[in-house]
């Protein structure tokens, strides 16, 4: 064991930063404007991960801590498909995932907003071109929404969120 810790303090950090999102926030069309009004005030969310490496999952835990408090905005997570009103789906859609998404996607009430978060949901990030990969996750479900990152700050996401639920003029 201290022959690891002495080799990691001799070498020192080696990861590096990960390059800025591919994809530039998409600004929210007008169309999904008019599905986000339905929900009025406040804005459920079931959250999917299709095979992410968990960091857009972190993100998104942390917009329910006391500094971003997305509850204040409207917006609540939901532990069942069927009382969402909107689906985040994180990260590259996987083999053993495709099925499952696309029974969430299904047992989700309509009218329904999916939103892809990542780079991974949006075109498969870091794991393309994988052999468990089978796409982005556009290919299996339409997809209303992106926000883009690897991954995105939970201030990010939360000012989607929000501008998401504001009326239209």
């Amino acid at each position: 064991m201290f022959r690891i810790i002495k080799k990691s303090l001799k070498i020192g950090v080696v990861t590096g930063r990960y390059p800025r999102a591919e994809t530039p926030a998409i600004p929210i069309g007008a169309e999904v404007k008019e599905k986000a009004g339905l929900f009025k005030r406040s804005l459920t969310i079931r959250e999917v991960d299709t095979g992410s490496c968990n960091a857009c999952e972190m993100e998104m835990n942390a917009l329910l801590n006391p500094v971003y408090d997305a509850e204040r905005c409207g917006i609540h997570i939901s532990a069942s498909p069927r009382h969402a009103d909107a689906l985040v789906v994180t990260g590259p859609v996987a083999i053993n995932m495709e099925r499952a998404l696309k029974d969430v996607y299904k047992q989700t009430p309509d009218p329904k907003i999916v939103i892809a978060l990542g780079d991974c949901a949006i075109n498969c990030g870091l794991f393309k071109g994988s052999y468990a990969v089978t796409g982005p996750v556009d290919r299996h479900i339409p997809v209303d929404l992106r926000i883009s990152g690897c991954p995105p700050r939970p201030a990010e996401i939360l000012e989607m969120l929000t501008e998401l639920r504001k009326p239209t003029v």
